[in-house]
């Protein structure tokens, strides 16, 4: 296999969380006893595709490595002993980490840092000010007010940036380095996902050949793509946003031209959206020299991508069905795949987080954890990106998402915001200025722009709009500025109820 990273060097964590085999149809013994040792997990979400029956399993491009110097080996004392705690019996942890399974991220997270190892890197002393200058400015930006409820503090919110804005509006209501050029990991995903899903129809089917898997670095999460089967581009993309499979993504780059063709595509679709801090490599967020992004810019990511009803549809969904191999009759089986995103389908330590409804989660040994979530409370809705929590904790990226997003439904309204998520290059030069003759024109555009809308009298005519031809330019330039400030959630955010 060509890899960018030995194992070593950087491996993908994204793997194996509820399960460590491959799916077979003779596995009853072994999923009853994940399913004792995970209990409680899988209730937390329901499968679009079936009734949810199997145990979500993701596959490994490379077997847990025994060297002591690889990024997971010494995770497994330490694992066995937060397994005990939570009450697992000690017969069965002492299976498990004979095994090495308690190796895996879904009891580990992240390896705990060594104590003597090197001081964290501080943020640049200048960063670019797409959105605000206030925005490139070093540690944390927020504009209390009086009746505003307090910010968290800085022992727990640890990430090295992260960034809380309202979802339609754009408003930056608090952030901290938004502009700090970091690996993204997996998150850089939602970049792939708004570059190339508008490609390929659901329905489109596709066989694997051996070279659409090339090229994935060591230790990649895998959804269980196989060589010389058939899938669909709908099953390819549940592949992407659930299980965060690097094979889903080699297989859809391979439909796209190639992996080098993507990355081109990619960046220049993130030239496009303003998202100047990114720098592509891998289409799928391995870690890579030279590969970074920035919290603001995984914001502006996920507020395209929010755009477009199947990108939602994929990021929302908490768990479905997967094709299997062929059995002995030519048919094929499926198994169960649970989203990887903890805030929405819940984890041992964790319950979803009321009203989210996606995007993209990631983690990898240059990155740490990193995540991007976005959740409606009434007819607010929030964006939230966290970027290397300094707490190596199981889920602690999701804890302290979870912390602004509380924060961020509560401050909305009290605090002045430190900036804004711009717009893409055809209607916003990136410039945070926002002077009073600005404003004035803002105004005039929405007005211009509600205008044109309820002129077209149907919800779907801003998304129709995306669709028209250069003869309508112009028009698409006003529909396009309003899409970028309204969209609709999934219907599944008002039904959500956290787990009890």
């Amino acid at each position: 296999m060509n890899q960018l990273h030995t194992p070593k060097a950087s491996r993908n964590q994204d793997t194996g969380r509820e399960s460590f085999i491959r799916p077979s149809m003779g596995s009853g013994s072994i999923r009853r006893s994940a399913g004792a040792l995970f209990r409680g997990v899988l209730s937390a979400s329901r499968a679009k595709a079936g009734t949810f029956t199997d145990v979500p399993t993701t596959f490994s491009a490379s077997t847990a490595s025994t060297d002591p110097t690889a990024p997971n080996a010494s995770a497994t004392t330490g694992n066995a002993g937060r397994a005990a705690r939570h009450g697992f019996p000690l017969r069965t942890v002492a299976a498990l980490a004979s095994s090495g399974l308690l190796a895996t991220p879904l009891l580990a997270g992240t390896a705990h840092a060594d104590p003597k190892g090197p001081k964290a890197p501080k943020p640049p002393a200048k960063m670019s000010q797409i959105g605000g200058d206030r925005l490139g400015t070093p540690g944390v930006q927020v504009s209390q007010t009086p009746g505003a409820p307090k910010l968290p503090g800085p022992d727990i919110l640890t990430a090295r940036s992260w960034i809380v804005s309202d979802a339609e509006s754009g408003k930056v209501l608090a952030a901290k380095n938004a502009h700090w050029q970091l690996a993204p990991a997996s998150t850089l995903k939602m970049l792939f996902a708004d570059t190339v899903l508008p490609k390929f129809p659901k329905d489109q089917k596709h066989t694997v050949k051996p070279a659409d898997l090339a090229g994935m670095g060591a230790g990649s999460s895998l959804v269980g793509i196989r060589e010389n089967l058939s899938y669909s581009v709908h099953d390819l993309w549940l592949g992407v946003f659930l299980r965060s499979g690097n094979d889903a993504v080699h297989t859809l780059s391979a439909m796209n031209g190639g992996t080098a063709a993507t990355v081109t595509q990619m960046q220049r679709h993130a030239k496009e959206l303003n998202a100047r801090d990114t720098h592509v490599v891998t289409p799928d967020g391995y870690d890579a020299p030279g590969q970074v992004s920035s919290a603001y810019d995984l914001s502006l990511f996920a507020r395209s991508g929010l755009q477009n009803p199947d990108f939602r549809e994929y990021c929302s969904t908490a768990s479905a069905q997967f094709p299997g191999d062929k059995g002995k009759d030519g048919k094929r089986a499926s198994f169960g795949i649970q989203n990887t995103n903890r805030l929405l389908s819940g984890d041992y330590d964790i319950k979803p987080y009321p009203g989210i409804a996606g995007v993209k989660n990631g983690s990898t040994t240059n990155a740490g954890s990193t995540f991007t979530g976005v959740a409606q409370r009434g007819d607010r809705k929030l964006l939230v990106t966290v970027m290397n929590p300094e707490k190596k904790e199981h889920n602690e990226a999701y804890r302290e998402a979870a912390k602004l997003l509380d924060w961020g439904f509560a401050a909305a309204g009290k605090v002045e915001p430190v900036g804004r998520l711009v717009g893409p290059l055809s209607e916003d030069d990136g410039s945070g200025a926002e002077n009073a003759k600005d404003k004035g024109k803002g105004k005039d555009a929405d007005r211009s722009t509600q205008a044109a809308l309820d002129g077209a009298g149907a919800k779907s005519g801003a998304w129709t709009a995306l669709g028209l031809t250069t003869g309508a330019l112009a028009l698409l330039g006003v529909v396009a500025f309003a899409v970028h400030r309204r969209w609709p959630l999934p219907e599944l955010v008002r039904g959500r109820r956290p787990r009890k």
